[in-house]
């Protein structure tokens, strides 16, 4: 059963370190001539005010620190620092004595590190036992301090009381993530991070740490030879404002062969936030696995690998098509041109090829030959696969675009020159 605290012979203090901050003035400005006077007319004397700093009178900010006035909330990847002090305020020796810290979170309890983790012989009158205490703090929400001690009193009766200091962590970064796919299996991350504490962050490093299946590299720096961030030296972010960052993931070469690999949900990596407050308080924090899903491209997937951005007209240009198979069976495959779903191009080569076989995935390259009949953009459709072993046929439009133009001749490239008429 717990004793009262003023029956104890120990007291217990516990103090939050924290470093302290700019105190803010509240300069009073007013015109030389509305200054007030006192009965004999003359201009009374204001008193300074000690918060406001030389030379920079109507500024708020002060050259001053003040100190936390009460424990406070502390943001998620903070580092909590906290004093204990147990004062022995009798004129009595007490014995034994152990000190025990938890931290109670909504979903488990922590034993906080203690240099007197061991009991202490004694305590003599108006000595004290100090300690501080450090936690990296992972989890949101409400955080309850307990502090614990134990002794032995003079007559020789066990004693123990505890206190609870309740304490929030909140949330100090919003980020928001995008997946953008490309054609050629690279991966392109978008992250937002906006700054929601009430005050400015310096943002120290922001990086990206793929998972084994990817490498990656960022796109947010400026191409110089010491690849400078876009950001500047000194990336600070004002409250509610956004940083965007950018980065190119590139799949590894033995996880493209793994047909499994090309469905479903694959492990991008975990994004690694470092930041400071103004007073250099640093934080740390880490996403959890970035989950990307992959783009359904059923059983057989088409990547072009070689293509002219721009052909003349009536002049025959090839294209080169990668034929992938992505399921997980063996397919017997044929190919075969349909000239009627497109307009303005028509295929030059030969329908009904046989590819052969194609294992799980396994691939093949596909050279093939278009004309085109009108100019413009033009759009490569009517590409059939036919698969003989279930009869099945994967139906292809929309594979590429090419600019179609008009040729000039030497004669015509320049506009004729029109002289001026004579008087």
């Amino acid at each position: 059963m717990e004793s009262k605290e003023k029956e104890h012979l120990l007291v217990l203090k516990v103090m939050r370190l924290t470093k302290p901050a700019l105190m803010i003035s509240k300069p009073l400005s007013c015109i030389p001539t509305h200054r007030t006077v006192d009965d004999h007319g003359q201009p009374v004397k204001v008193a300074t005010d000690l918060a406001i700093a030389e030379g920079l009178e109507h500024f708020a900010l002060s050259q001053l620190l003040t100190l936390p006035q009460n424990f406070g909330n502390i943001f998620l990847g903070e580092t909590f620092s906290s004093y204990i002090s147990v004062h022995n305020n009798s004129s009595h020796v007490c014995r034994d004595i152990q000190i025990k810290a938890d931290l109670q979170t909504s979903s488990q309890r922590l034993t906080l590190s203690s240099s007197h983790a061991n009991p202490v012989q004694q305590l003599t009158p108006s000595e004290s036992i100090d300690d501080v205490i450090q936690h990296e703090v992972k989890e949101l929400g409400t955080h309850i301090l307990v502090c614990a001690v134990t002794y032995v009193s003079n007559t020789g009766e066990k004693m123990y009381f505890r206190k609870f200091f309740k304490f929030q962590v909140l949330k100090p970064l919003d980020v928001k993530t995008k997946f953008y796919n490309a054609e050629s299996d690279e991966v392109y991350l978008e992250a937002q991070i906006q700054n929601i504490t009430p005050g400015p962050i310096f943002l120290e490093k922001v990086l990206l740490d793929p998972s084994s299946h990817y490498s990656g590299i960022q796109l947010h720096t400026q191409e110089d030879p010491v690849n400078r961030p876009v950001f500047g030296k000194v990336n600070c972010v004002s409250p509610l404002d956004v940083r965007q960052y950018l980065y190119c993931l590139t799949p590894k070469p033995e996880v493209l062969a793994d047909p499994k690999f090309m469905k479903g949900v694959t492990n991008i990596g975990k994004l690694d936030i470092v930041w400071k407050t103004n007073m250099a308080e640093k934080g740390r924090l880490q996403t959890s696995a970035l989950q990307r899903v992959l783009p359904g491209y059923g059983d057989i997937r088409l990547m072009v690998e070689k293509i002219s951005e721009s052909v003349p007209v009536e002049t025959k240009f090839n294209i080169e098509i990668r034929v992938t198979n992505c399921s997980e069976r063996t397919m017997d495959l044929s190919v075969h041109l349909d000239n009627n779903i497109q307009i303005g191009l028509l295929w030059s080569c030969c329908s009904g090829i046989q590819i052969g076989r194609l294992t799980s995935g396994s691939s093949t390259l596909l050279k093939l030959a278009l004309i085109p009949t009108a100019c413009g953009l033009q759009t490569i459709s009517g590409l059939r696969l036919t698969d003989t072993f279930l009869k099945r046929t994967y139906e292809h439009d929309e594979v590429a675009q090419v600019y179609v133009y008009v040729p000039f001749s030497d004669e015509c490239s320049s506009p004729p020159v029109i002289s001026p008429l004579e008087a």
